[in-house]
């Protein structure tokens, strides 16, 4: 992998309170939600940082940060030794004023002492809860290429699907000439008809006119204080500002079904369904890519466990992700993904489920269509997912796909 010469500093936004993956959020920041059976959201994004040898790295909490930030403290540590090798999180201190973070762009200007304190030459600021694998360098040398002031990385997606995103316009050489916030007639890529840029939110900027777009923002009333909303679109006609063509993007080892791979799972339903993804004989999104990582914490868990137990049952999992230190002891797991240390005892049944760390299922219960946060046991018998209208009764239930999620800490009456 080629590297750049420029030295860049890593921004990520992990400040969002995440109401949309309520309850999932309620005592955390969206960053911080477990995925995949042993990571957190934010762990993809600081996995591509790193394996793209990018090791200044700042996160900008917010919300309900101390499970976020006890996250990174344990899990990306990566040395002293050398002074621009970091990973810090950087919780809101109100250094400009008396408000929280207003926006994505006055959330880096609350931190500005940060980048003009710093020996670098681009700014990488990214989002913090996507799921997707990206090679920075490849985005870091076609901004050096086109001599650009900024970069967006933007995403091809079908015309009919852009009108949910920001949609950005370009000319042939990619250099940005308009914005749209979801338009309802987005204007397509020149040549291909059928698809739109969209922008994923991420952004490589020159030190200075970085420094110098946010003094300028901060003294602007009316402005909201958000790149996408605000600043890109004033500053596209008089600065040099392109797009950057994700679907272009390669990694090592990446599957055909990967290009092009990103997704929001800020709703329940996006977030069941990129988990449910994972398990699949053949997923869109690889775990399994050994030259591109994606790196959490450990922590020293034994291996998980399929019992034959004393009732005759034998523990099985089918078409499964099952984490370490789990036991699956006489009970049955199909289409699901099971977090740590989770028991599932005999006769239990569970379906089209995401289990996450130490929960425990006795024996014989059914779960269907369920996700059970952290430290929750659920009693002998008990069947969720079955009966919607009880469901209802004694859970909360998504409107728009019908999961069922149970909190954190939940205790059954």
């Amino acid at each position: 992998m080629p590297g750049s010469t420029k030295k860049v500093l890593g921004m990520i936004l992990a400040g969002g309170e995440g109401n949309r993956l309520l309850p999932l959020t309620q005592h955390r920041a969206k960053p911080a939600v477990p995925f995949g059976g042993k990571y957190r959201l934010i762990d993809f994004a600081l996995s591509n940082f790193i394996n793209s040898s990018v090791y200044s790295i700042y996160v900008l909490t917010q919300f309900k940060s101390q499970s976020l930030t006890e996250h990174i403290n344990e899990t990306w540590r990566i040395g002293s030794v050398i002074r621009d090798h970091f990973i810090l999180p950087v919780p809101a201190q109100k250094r400009t004023g008396d408000s929280w973070y207003q926006g994505t762009a006055d959330a880096i200007y609350q931190n500005i002492n940060l980048i003009e304190d710093g020996d670098f030459d681009l700014i990488a600021v990214f989002g913090a809860d996507h799921i997707y694998r990206m090679d920075l360098q490849q985005m870091i040398e076609f901004h050096v290429r086109k001599k650009a002031d900024v970069t967006v990385s933007a995403l091809p997606v079908p015309i009919e699907d852009a009108k949910s995103f920001g949609v950005i316009q370009v000319q042939e050489k990619f250099r940005i000439i308009g914005f749209q916030e979801k338009p309802k007639r987005p204007k397509p890529i020149p040549g291909r008809e059928k698809e739109a840029f969209a922008s994923m939110g991420n952004y490589i900027f020159n030190k200075e006119f970085l420094i110098d777009i946010l003094y300028k923002d901060a003294e602007d009333k009316n402005s909201s204080h958000d790149f996408g909303k605000d600043i890109l679109p004033k500053i596209f006609k008089t600065s040099r500002v392109y797009a950057y063509n994700f679907r272009r993007n390669r990694i090592p080892d990446l599957t055909k079904k990967e290009v092009g791979y990103w997704r929001d799972v800020g709703t329940i339903k996006a977030f069941w369904e990129a988990n449910m993804d994972l398990r699949s004989i053949n997923p869109e999104f690889n775990l399994y890519n050994k030259n591109w990582p994606i790196r959490t914490a450990s922590y020293g868990t034994p291996p998980a466990k399929f019992i034959f137990n004393e009732d005759g049952r034998r523990g099985q999992a089918i078409d499964s992700i099952i984490a370490e230190g789990s036991i699956i002891s006489g009970g049955k797991v199909q289409e699901s993904v099971i977090g740590r240390e989770v028991l599932i005892d005999s006769g239990a049944e569970v379906k089209s489920s995401l289990i996450m760390d130490r929960v425990k299922i006795n024996k014989g219960c059914k779960i269907k269509m369920a996700i059970i946060d952290k430290d929750v046991e659920v009693p002998l018998g008990t069947e969720i997912g079955y009966d919607l209208k009880q469901d209802k009764k004694r859970f909360f239930v998504d409107k728009e796909s019908g999961i069922i999620v149970i909190p954190k800490g939940y205790k059954f009456s």
